[in-house]
């Protein structure tokens, strides 16, 4: 709805991260855009705003390999605020003034968090907020989307119900919209749980210390790393990286035999089957990206985790690494 609202439409552009849920780029893709990938931060997984400034300038490089550049029209930056923390947004909205572009702030990990003391979400021209089940609240399903832009915001409540326009009967609808309406229950479930986000983040942000107390010594794993502009994380999961010479995905193996479940975080989108298919992605297109999906992986966390579940998960993590 976000896309459709700031007006990107088929072929246009749009330049946003590979390292990512694949659902930031598809949103342009349902729209007929194309995702324009630069390269990450190797340190936060977020999106380089160098790489950003430098494509809006000269985006004929960074277009993918199926694709050609014309009649098409950069349009907007989708950045993605990657595992709880926000990406640069002041250096990345220089770019989008300095372009004509808009900014789609993709929050969806990033409920909470505050950047140079500004909420995450606010940062852009719309900001979004998921809300399954694996995210800091959860309402089952669903999510949110906020601006200050109210013609843009009047257009998208319009675009989640059937497009029904303000003034519409039930059987009249003035733009092909969606069934995105959020339900009572589960909406009066969030609404609770907002109450209580404070106390939340808290919660998890006490389960990251104890990790990075515990792991921040021990050879061959790097912790998460958070920027000095990152004023709170909402930590949205704790990913763990390996040192290049572990095999992540055999430690991955021996941690769940004993008992610990984890996950790798992310898989590169351009090296997604369809997405190799439509603009023809190969591996080395993007190496920070690809060097952290090798090499990153999400370890049990929750904000009701104990002291004592941290000591085993950690103590198994340094058992298993001294032995590769």
């Amino acid at each position: 709805m976000c896309v459709r609202a700031a007006g990107i439409g088929p072929g246009d552009l749009v330049i946003t991260t590979p390292f990512s849920f694949v659902a930031s780029s598809n949103a342009l893709l349902f729209e007929g855009a194309i995702p324009v990938f630069v390269d990450i931060d190797p340190k936060t997984g977020n999106i380089d705003p160098e790489l950003v400034a430098d494509a809006a300038k000269n985006i004929e490089k960074y277009l993918p390999r199926k694709s050609k550049i014309e009649n098409r029209k950069l349009k907007a930056i989708l950045p993605v605020d990657v595992f709880g923390q926000p990406a640069d947004m002041d250096a990345i909205n220089a770019v989008a003034k300095e372009h004509g572009l808009a900014v789609i702030e993709d929050s969806c990990e990033a409920l909470g968090a505050t950047y140079k003391g500004k909420q995450a979400g606010t940062l852009g021209d719309f900001g979004v907020f998921a809300f399954y089940p694996n995210k800091q609240i959860t309402t089952g399903e669903g999510g949110v989307i906020i601006t200050n832009d109210d013609k843009a915001a009047h257009f998208m409540r319009a675009l989640r119900n059937q497009g029904r326009a303000p003034g519409d009967t039930w059987l009249q609808h003035t733009h092909l919209g969606y069934n995105y309406r959020i339900d009572e229950m589960s909406a009066a479930m969030g609404a609770s749980q907002m109450s209580r986000l404070d106390e939340i983040l808290s919660k998890r942000e006490q389960v990251a210390a104890w990790y990075e107390a515990r792991l921040s010594d021990v050879a061959g794993v790097e912790i998460p790393f958070i920027e000095s502009f990152t004023t709170r994380t909402s930590w949205f999961v704790y990913v763990i990286r390996f040192d290049k010479k572990i095999n992540r995905d055999e430690m991955a193996k021996k941690l769940e035999a004993r008992g610990i479940p984890v996950r790798p975080y992310f898989l590169p989108i351009h090296l997604q089957p369809y997405m190799v298919e439509k603009f023809g992605g190969r591996e080395g297109d993007f190496p920070v990206t690809e060097d952290l999906g090798k090499r990153g992986l999400a370890i049990p966390f929750s904000g009701v985790m104990t002291e004592e579940q941290v000591d085993l998960v950690c103590n198994i993590i340094r058992e298993e690494v001294m032995k590769s």
